[in-house]
Parts: C-alpha cells; sequence; structure tokens
C-alpha cells in the first residue's frame, strides 16, 4: 500500500502535494484525471474566464492552461485562495465552473448554487465529476472509503475541516433523490446531463492509497469496455458526470 506522509492529517493542506505526486507517477490514474479534464475541455470557448473549484493536487493546467484553478487551502501552484459559498468574481463574469470530487465537501451547498447563479454568464455551464451511488459503488464507499456516504441525510453534513467535513452521497441526494427540489429551488440552473460511469477503473488503479491492482494495458482494456457497455455504467458507476446550465427565466 502507498503511504502518504500526511495520511493521518486529512485537512493538511501538504496531502495535496502528496495527490500530486501521485498523479504524476501513477499512469492509469493520471490517464483517468485526462479522460476527466477534457470532458472539462469540450465545453472550454477561446477568451472565456472558466474556473476550477478544489483543484487541490490536480493538473489541469496541463490540459487547460488558461483556467484558473482555487482550493479553500494554501497549496502551492493554486491561482486563488476561497469557500465556493462566497465566490470572489463580478456578476456574470465567468463562463464556466468545473470540478473533480469537490461537490461532497462543500458544507453550504444551497449557498454555492447562487454563487454560481450570480456570477456566471447566461448559457454557461457547471461540470461536476463525483462519486455517485449504485449497490456496487455503495457497497466500496462504505466499507472502504473514509469519508460519510450517508443517503439519509439532508444537503447538510457535519462540519469538522476542509476535506474530512463531507458527504460523498450528497450529489445523488441532491440531483436525484431531491431533484425536483433542486429545481424548484434553483430554476435558473438547468440540468442537461447526468451520466453515471467509471465503475471499476478508479477502483483498479488503486486511487491514491493502493497500488494498482491489474498492470495499466488491462486496466486501460476495461476501461474501453466500461466506456462502451451503458448497463455497466448505469448498474454500476463509481462515479457521474452532472453538467448544469444557466439559464435565464
Amino acid at each position: 500500500m502507498i503511504r502518504y506522509k500526511f495520511e493521518h492529517d486529512i485537512n493538511n493542506p501538504l496531502r495535496s502535494l502528496e495527490h500530486k505526486k501521485i498523479l504524476l507517477n501513477k499512469k492509469c490514474l493520471n490517464n483517468l484525471y485526462i479522460e476527466w479534464y477534457n470532458i472539462f475541455k469540450e465545453n472550454i470557448e477561446l477568451n472565456h474566464k472558466y474556473i476550477e473549484l478544489g483543484s487541490g493536487g490536480g493538473f489541469i493546467k496541463e490540459i487547460i492552461p488558461d483556467i484558473l484553478t482555487s482550493d479553500v487551502n494554501n497549496i502551492p501552484g493554486i491561482d486563488q485562495i476561497f469557500s465556493a459559498s462566497n465566490l470572489p468574481f463580478e456578476d456574470k463574469s465567468i463562463s464556466g465552473i468545473f470540478m473533480i470530487d469537490a461537490f461532497h465537501h462543500f458544507p453550504e451547498i444551497e449557498k454555492f448554487f447562487n454563487e454560481a447563479i450570480r456570477v456566471l454568464k447566461n448559457r454557461s455551464k457547471i461540470v461536476i465529476i463525483e462519486p455517485w451511488n449504485t449497490r456496487w459503488s455503495r457497497f466500496i464507499y462504505k466499507k472502504f472509503h473514509h469519508e460519510l456516504f450517508d443517503l439519509e441525510r439532508d444537503w447538510n453534513f457535519p462540519l469538522s475541516g476542509p476535506l474530512s467535513g463531507s458527504n460523498m452521497a450528497l450529489p445523488y441526494i441532491v440531483f436525484k433523490r431531491d431533484i425536483e427540489i433542486f429545481k424548484q429551488k434553483f430554476p435558473e440552473l438547468r440540468v442537461n446531463k447526468i451520466k453515471p460511469h467509471t465503475p471499476f477503473t478508479y477502483l483498479l488503479t488503486g486511487g491514491f492509497s493502493r497500488k494498482p491492482f491489474l498492470p495499466n494495458f488491462i486496466i486501460n482494456c476495461i476501461r474501453y469496455i466500461e466506456n462502451h457497455i451503458a448497463g455497466l455504467r448505469n448498474n454500476f458507476a463509481m462515479f457521474v458526470t452532472i453538467e448544469l446550465e444557466k439559464v435565464e427565466n
């Protein structure tokens, strides 16, 4: 098992640097993140301002050089430090908001949505890649992951540190269980896409805590299969891509 220098202090900002080392050196995990960053890149236009929330130890600038990276922690290489519930931008000045594994850490999710509505230009998008709820993912997250995965909670979760405070079930709660509530509260945010994906690949890479369980070429073959079989994606997905679009009423 790979051991973090800061694994017992999950809220230490330097832990993100350990994440970055793993992301850059573990080829199978690196490939997965490149694929996810390219989902964001599909929504990029030249000469527009885009931000990534919860950038942490990621490497999105290698794929989208002009994006503004951000985090709540002071992490070397991050462009700006701020909270998702208080975005330091002028009204209608942002063309897109992207994030990977950040949404389920937001303790004031309704404030984030209101802030996003304020700073986004009309027809701009929020693209989120997050954990998802299926029987398979629920088993994995509850048995083998340190973060809370509670489908019975409301949109809030116990506050602790910026990383330890979370509910991995939050994307499912907001965009599946409570989707009608979301639509009523935030009619300015249209849900364009909810696409479950990645049933096995992330797990097989070992993520950030273990060595890969299989050689890279086998993981790549499995990735190809799960990307082309809808039943696998829908019934066993561990992640989801959610695309929201700001529309003026």
